[in-house]
């Protein structure tokens, strides 16, 4: 009895050792010559399909909720009036989409590690870098405090209606305790993604999601709390899925390899994990802020109250169908982590261009959708027909940008998967914010061509940061990828040791 007990406490998960199975399957028949080439290639697909949907379906459920939470915020402020829509959305888009990049950023550093480390079968790791993440994250919220703090003012400097920054900066103050959630959400999430554990996420995000509606309902309209109640209901709902999500990992057998308790040596490597973290964040919030950047740049046009208005409905339905991408790119992250730390080059490719190629034709669907419903989408979200006609003129901007998605995000986690958090941040440098704004602007207000201008010059440097990705991944040597994954994990594996020893 001693020792099946200890022989399960050394084994995976059962859903985990389906995972592995599957991938060292895909591995095998990726290697396995004697097979003719389209059974090979069926094969393989069908493998990864399975690992895919499994991964992909829940993370995509998962984000999309999240999201929702923050667009019935909105929706809740919308109807209150156009004008506390605009703040609600400038306050949104403009401040915590700051923190969100920044801190979603420096957890995607714990998502590499986690990633190879879940891979190479080296479970205690897990835990350290969840605590390693959370510990730093915290750290790094203090000054973004100080930036919700001083919202109106800074709102204001860079030339916002001091009318609608005031009561955008109302709905910030409210989310501040929503900062120190995302402080512990992101390295929860990634420790869990890692290990393919998705469903429970999905699960208490869905729950949350009713309380959110019912609880903000009432703050909003019954209680009279306006912006300020709709943005603390918010933090509370993000409080809700930090506590639930922990607590499954405390007590849910699926964790009990990766999750040993509280470990001393997560205080170690501190600086070597910030090093990576900044790296990751520097990455991600240059993209997370390229279409934050759109609206404060339009906020600036003549007429700002309409621009905002109808840019509010297209980036909030972007934002919306955005998380599908996300899921994608979380699922492209752990597959590639997750076959590099397990020494599966072939694997590891296949999984990059069937993921890429599932994400873009979702895209493109949905963008046919929007498209075709663009008169009417602007209903959901704000009253008035002058809205409504400037979203559908938008909606050509806003369907190349969903079609975008399909491809940009995924192969951003892909980049995370691999480590390359600092060559992309460079890229995101060069075709964002050298070539995608100044050209936008130029066109917007040299040129006279307002939002679409300025969204036009913005989608030109999308396209060119996602071939520079396209072509870096299609050159990738992924047998190096599997050495340098080897390297990367006993480098951090050596960062405990003299605290161990001690």
């Amino acid at each position: 009895m001693e020792n099946s007990e200890n022989d399960n406490h050394q084994s995976p998960s059962s859903s985990a050792v389906v995972i592995e199975h599957s991938s060292s399957e895909l591995e095998k028949v990726l290697c396995d010559v004697d097979l003719p080439c389209l059974k090979r290639f069926t094969k393989a697909m069908w493998i990864e399909l399975n690992l895919l949907y499994k991964l992909a379906a829940p993370a995509v459920m998962t984000y999309l909720i999240n999201n929702a939470m923050s667009l019935s915020t909105r929706i809740f402020c919308g109807h209150l009036g156009n004008l506390e829509f605009a703040a609600a959305t400038l306050g949104n888009s403009g401040i915590q989409l700051f923190a969100y990049g920044l801190l979603l950023g420096m957890g995607s550093a714990v998502e590499t590690l986690c990633g190879q480390a879940y891979g190479a079968r080296r479970h205690e790791m897990l835990g350290v870098y969840l605590q390693r993440a959370t510990v730093v994250l915290l750290l790094f919220t203090l000054p973004i405090v100080v930036v919700y703090a001083l919202s109106r003012q800074l709102l204001i400097l860079i030339g916002e209606a001091p009318d609608v920054a005031t009561l955008a900066a109302v709905f910030v103050y409210g989310l501040i305790p929503q900062v120190l959630a995302y402080a512990v959400n992101f390295p929860i999430q990634k420790f869990l993604q890692a290990q393919s554990i998705v469903i429970p996420s999905a699960l208490i995000s869905l729950a949350t999601l009713g309380v959110h509606l019912v609880v903000s309902w009432i703050a909003v309209y019954r209680v009279g709390l306006g912006l300020l109640g709709a943005s603390l209901v918010l933090s509370l709902s993000w409080w809700i899925i930090v506590s639930a999500q922990f607590l499954y990992i405390v007590k849910s057998q699926r964790c009990k390899d990766t999750w040993t308790g509280f470990r001393l040596e997560a205080l170690s490597g501190l600086w070597e994990f910030v090093k990576l973290s900044i790296a990751s964040a520097v990455m991600l919030c240059l993209e997370t802020w390229y279409f934050q950047l759109l609206v404060l740049i339009v906020g600036l046009l003549e007429n700002p109250e309409l621009a905002l208005d109808a840019l509010s409905v297209c980036m909030s339905i972007n934002g919306l169908l955005f998380m599908v991408s996300v899921g994608f790119n979380a699922a492209a992250s752990v597959r590639v982590s997750n076959e590099l730390g397990a020494g599966h080059p072939k694997s590891a490719a296949f999984s990059v261009v069937v993921v890429n190629t599932v994400s873009l034709l979702v895209a493109v669907l949905v963008a046919m959708i929007v498209l075709s419903q663009r008169h009417v989408i602007s209903y959901i979200f704000t009253g008035g027909e002058t809205v409504a006609n400037a979203v559908a003129d938008l909606s050509p901007f806003l369907a190349v940008t969903l079609t975008l998605n399909g491809l940009q995000p995924v192969l951003s986690g892909v980049a995370v998967g691999c480590g390359w958090q600092a060559f992309v941040a460079y890229v995101n440098v060069g075709c964002y914010y050298l070539v995608g704004i100044p050209i936008g602007c130029l066109l917007g207000f040299k040129f006279n061509l307002g939002v679409k201008g300025v969204w036009a010059g913005m989608i030109g440097g999308t396209i060119m940061q996602t071939l520079i990705l396209l072509w870096t991944t299609y050159r990738t040597d992924w047998n190096a990828e599997v050495e340098k994954a080897k390297k990367r994990l006993e480098k951090w594996e050596d960062l405990k040791a003299p605290l161990l020893k001690n």
